[in-house]
């Protein structure tokens, strides 16, 4: 089950019809509080967030929330742009992949599709 956090319903579209195509459930969330009581109701393997949900920024907690409730779930952001700052916050929020917003949103989520198919062919095999 995948959680898709972005203001922008053309996205959400986008990233949501990727990942129905190849059999992921999807809960879509435009705003923080939706996207609160989504993370309260159900548990996710992958999360698509972007860094800009209302305001500047407001979606690094989202992440970084959604890593500590999660921890083996697969993270991505998306933000407008990838500097030294945006890698700072990625690294410090614990997500796994950064995407610029100028990318297409089908690009995005074939890349993170790969890369949870990745995950879950090679599960870790340490000793719990």
């Amino acid at each position: 089950m995948a959680l898709l956090v972005h203001p922008d319903v053309a996205t959400l579209t986008a990233l949501q019809t990727a990942m129905c195509q190849n059999d992921i459930v999807t809960i879509v969330a435009r705003d923080l509080p939706t996207a609160l009581l989504a993370m309260t109701q159900h548990y996710f393997d992958l999360a698509i967030v972007a860094s800009r949900i209302r305001e500047e920024g407001d979606g690094w907690p989202v992440a970084a929330v959604l890593r500590l409730i999660f921890p083996q779930s697969l993270l991505a952001v998306i933000t407008p742009q990838t500097d030294v700052l945006t890698m700072k916050s990625a690294i410090n929020s614990g997500i796994n992949e950064v995407f610029e917003s100028s990318r297409a949103a089908q690009d995005i989520a074939g890349e993170v599709i790969a890369a949870l198919n990745k995950v879950t062919s090679h599960p870790n095999k340490a000793v719990q």
